[in-house]
């Protein structure tokens, strides 16, 4: 793990494509700043390990069969048209 030490207004660039910037401290806690490029996915790490617990749910969760869909109706019924409509 790399530490750093940064001030606030001061940034850090990862991969010339992401740029952190702490925008203020208040306390103990960090407000930090993360311009990043959209295909690159920036989640709180617990929102990131909920979703990969739900991806892995959904992958060892057994198949449920399909609700079985009605089939289409060859002939339907022609509706009449009120005149004067």
């Amino acid at each position: 793990m790399l530490i750093l030490s940064r001030k606030s207004g001061e940034s850090i660039v990862i991969d010339g494509r992401i740029h952190v910037k702490i925008v203020r401290v208040e306390g103990d806690v960090v407000k930090i700043g993360i311009e990043a490029p959209s295909d690159v996915p920036v989640h709180r790490r617990e929102v990131y390990e909920e979703i990969q617990r739900s991806n892995q749910a959904a992958l060892t969760r057994q198949n449920a069969a399909l609700p079985k869909l009605p089939l289409p109706q060859t002939e339907r019924p022609k509706r009449k048209i009120a005149k004067g409509s």
